[in-house]
């Protein structure tokens, strides 16, 4: 892979039945980033997407299990680089920001770049996906904080450190929400620029399914807000249930302090229930609460990988040798051990020790005790010796 600037640049485009823009995509982003090698992942595709990125000069690898989401993880757990430029083969995204962004994310040392989508043409987006992009970055930034302007642009430039410590745990469309939790949770130094989003190429047709990928998105955003944030989740949780218990109870104890009874028993039992629910609701929240701290620090730290220098090589070249100093020094210690420990052994089986014949029945299988008096029942083929009898 050659260099740009000292850095190692890929471009890696997933694609699914793309023959007719992916051409024009990787011409555009080699004109864009000469020195970038350019991948194509193709995702079980039944035109010629493979055929043509080939004969286009891209290095082309494929992804047998179907979904968005799979090829991302084997694009990030395949290619080595220092920078990544991740686009779709559909000729959407403008290839002349390539450079923009990789300029941005080196210079401000930052490990993701995004591109927000400015579409001059109509014909860019489905109906109602505008929309549905508003609705869900405002349900990302009011369940984690903050959010980015477009957090499902597949226009995204990453760091090495973001790609080799990313888990990329989504199969389909999800993965950009699952990209953007990942890199808010871990409070990750990112950024976003404007970039043009065009119409697909005549003959190129979306993917995205508006209602059931919509309905995966959503359950990936309450999936990852039940991971990432257990306390706000099953606390939520813990007070809706307590809140119904408390609604259940006033007519309980109204009817208590007039009249000292309680006429509906299941209904006090019911209310019960649910305070203990809610109080255990309460108390996972606090323990997943932990294991969540555990896990985002791990993650943490995976972005750092620790490199061995000079003086951790120094200390492994001492251990080294010094191991092989001991072992070179063991057999004279062993012997000598050995030699110490030769009078004080413990006797083997079939020595004369006078108690091993109390306990030969359970070596030889004959489960009945010694005798008081006598010699001890063995098998035939047991040879007796002068210390077997008991007196």
């Amino acid at each position: 892979m050659t260099d740009i600037d000292g850095l190692r640049v890929a471009v890696v485009l997933p694609c699914y039945n793309e023959e007719a823009a992916i051409a024009a995509t990787i011409a555009g982003f080699r004109a864009a980033l000469p020195s970038a090698t350019i991948y194509v992942f193709d995702n079980n595709s039944s035109d010629a997407t493979v055929q043509i990125a080939r004969a286009a000069g891209a290095v082309v690898r494929g992804e047998r299990q179907q979904g968005k989401g799979h090829v991302v993880r084997r694009m990030f757990a395949d290619v080595d680089a220092d920078v990544y430029v991740m686009a779709d083969g559909d000729l959407t995204y403008d290839p002349k920001a390539a450079p923009a962004m990789v300029a941005m994310l080196v210079a401000d040392q930052l490990d993701m770049v995004v591109g927000t989508r400015q579409h001059e043409v109509t014909d860019a987006y489905r109906g109602g996906h505008v929309l549905g992009n508003k609705l869900f970055t405002g349900l990302l930034s009011g369940l984690f904080g903050r959010s980015f302007s477009d957090i499902f642009s597949g226009y995204r430039v990453f760091s090495r450190r973001f790609v080799k410590s990313f888990p990329v745990l989504s199969a389909g469309f999800e993965i950009e929400t699952e990209i953007s939790v990942h890199a808010l949770e871990l409070r990750m130094p990112v950024s976003e620029m404007a970039t043009s989003y065009g119409a697909r190429p005549e003959g190129s047709a979306s993917k995205l399914s508006t209602y059931r990928d919509g309905w995966r998105i959503l359950k990936t955003i309450g999936t990852l807000y039940r991971i990432e944030r257990p306390v706000l989740f099953y606390g939520s949780v813990g007070a809706l249930i307590l809140v119904a218990a408390l609604l259940l109870a006033v007519p309980l104890v109204l009817t208590y302090l007039d009249t000292g009874l309680v006429p509906r028993v299941p209904t006090a039992i019911l209310i019960t229930g649910m305070t203990i629910v809610a109080v255990l609701c309460f108390f996972a929240g606090l323990i997943l609460d932990t294991v969540t701290r555990g896990r985002r620090e791990m993650r943490r730290r995976a972005r750092f990988p620790r490199r061995v220098g000079a003086g951790q090589g120094t200390v492994r070249l001492i251990r080294r040798q010094h191991g092989a100093t001991a072992r070179a020094r063991q057999p004279a210690r062993s012997g000598e051990a050995s030699a110490r420990r030769g009078r004080r052994r413990r006797p083997q089986r079939g020595s004369c020790h006078p108690l091993h014949h109390m306990f030969a029945h359970r070596s030889h299988g004959v489960h009945t005790m010694p005798r008081a008096r006598g010699t001890v029942k063995r098998p035939p083929a047991y040879q007796a010796d002068d210390h077997d009898a008991f007196t």
